[in-house]
């Protein structure tokens, strides 16, 4: 079938483009849009149950008007996505996602780095965060490829050193131990330029559990031999022996409540500082953003213990990240609350920083709509993905034509300003209005 084709990781990225545009022939019945877009879609480039391709076409399903994609250390992904978006008629943004220390090791020694030991978006550690770089054009591509190759190398290495400390549990439990390269590596896309990530260890380790304890019952009694509590949801779902999302689920509750048994800290090899992937970002005209995360009450995916995170030092986090060169922010409606989204709105305007939503899509049960962005005081963040989406084709054109470019033919304008121009950009690019040539001349005679 198609769609199966579509989504098979082992065919080319070409050829599930072209299975795409052979489904489209067959035309099918997709729903008016909604003023929605998710510019935080994971995929198979790191872990995620969907294809770019298959990807673009979900959010299409959805309603979406436009789609993004954010591997983890890794745009191997970015050309399918546009392609694929642009075949079903969304607009695209595509970048990548990673981790980074906050300072230097040089700026903690010299008293420097006043939010060193805080923790912020990253549940293991402090001083360490996760930020997004999107919008790459799509000539720099390879540079980005080349900047992210140590990265994922130096990720994979500790990922291995990982597998020891979860094979040595395994083997007290009585269950098989992992093979890295067959149990890991391979259910991943590194060899394609993706990453492996702690997910795709924790999918391997579930895979063993299973084995091990079988599926309904027995698994939920034998999850209790590894310390983990489970809400009387979770053990249902784990305790349903017909779940077709077992290892997603089960995938979900160790990356909240085992994950730290074998965790093993990134070395700034593999975490730049967030300086110098801000600095990266703009020399390849991508705009690089903050993954702000604040308190968590309840995960919606169920991988997020409630804590907190960075919201008691918010005013004083988004000062700091704009001193280290960070023009945007990006978090994820459905995870926020309205009081959280109203203070991060007001902080970023008074810091000038770019607002970006999305919603992160690892597993089969998320949904791609994001009915937040229906709301009144969230219509900026639509504005802002369109002015993205302009942004992205504008500066494959000429770097000096992205949104944040000094020598932007909108720089000296505010951002809210160049926000709304560059937002109308978007439309009629994807509409098919104007091209990207037409638009560039527009906004240089706007400057003139």
């Amino acid at each position: 079938m198609l769609r199966e084709r579509i989504n098979d990781p082992s065919l080319t990225p070409a050829e599930r483009v072209a299975a795409l545009q052979e489904y489209l022939q067959g035309s099918p019945a997709f729903p008016d849009f909604v003023t929605e877009s998710n510019n935080h879609v994971h995929t198979i480039y790191s872990f995620s149950p969907y294809t770019p391709a298959m990807a673009a076409l979900r959010a299409r399903e959805a309603g979406l008007m436009v789609v993004g994609s954010v591997d983890h250390d890794s745009a191997a992904g970015a050309g399918e996505m546009a392609a694929a978006a642009d075949a079903v008629g969304l607009g695209s943004v595509t970048g990548f996602e990673c981790r980074v220390y906050l300072y230097s090791a040089d700026e903690v020694a010299e008293g420097r780095a006043p939010l060193h030991d805080r923790k912020l978006n990253n549940p293991d550690t402090a001083g360490i965060a996760y930020m997004t770089v999107q919008g790459i054009p799509a000539s720099q591509r390879e540079r980005v490829a080349e900047y992210l190759a140590p990265i994922r190398a130096a990720r994979l290495a500790r990922t291995a050193r990982m597998v020891e400390r979860a094979n040595a549990i395994l083997e007290g439990l009585g269950a098989p131990v992992l093979d890295f390269q067959r149990d890991v590596v391979d259910r991943s896309q590194y060899e394609g330029g993706g990453e492996v990530t702690e997910r795709h260890l924790l999918a391997g380790i579930a895979d063993k559990l299973i084995e091990r304890y079988g599926r309904g019952r027995a698994l939920v009694d034998g999850l209790g031999e590894l310390g983990l509590e489970l809400s009387d949801k979770v053990a249902a779902q784990l305790g349903d022996e017909a779940n077709p999302y077992l290892e997603f689920d089960l995938l979900g509750v160790m990356k909240a409540g085992f994950l730290d048994q074998i965790y093993l800290v990134p070395d700034r090899e593999e975490c730049p500082t967030m300086a110098e992937v801000a600095a990266f970002a703009t020399s390849v005209g991508a705009i690089p953003a903050y993954a702000y995360l604040g308190d968590v009450t309840a995960s919606p995916t169920g991988d997020k213990k409630a804590e907190k995170f960075e919201d008691d030092f918010l005013d004083e986090l988004v000062a700091e990240l704009r001193r280290l060169g960070m023009p945007a922010i990006t978090y994820m409606p459905p995870r926020n609350t309205a009081e959280q989204m109203a203070r991060l709105a007001s902080l970023a305007a008074d810091n000038g920083l770019l607002e970006v939503s999305g919603v992160d899509i690892n597993t089969p049960r998320q949904q791609f709509n994001c009915p937040e962005l229906q709301r009144r005081e969230l219509a900026h963040l639509n504005d802002a993905t369109w002015a993205m989406v302009a942004h992205e084709r504008l500066a494959e054109a000429d770097l000096d034509l992205g949104l944040f470019a000094e020598a932007g033919p909108l720089a000296s304008l505010p951002l809210s300003e160049r926000v709304r121009r560059y937002s109308a950009v978007g439309r009629s690019l994807v509409a098919g209005t104007s091209t990207v040539g037409e638009a560039a001349d527009a906004l240089r005679k706007e400057a003139a």
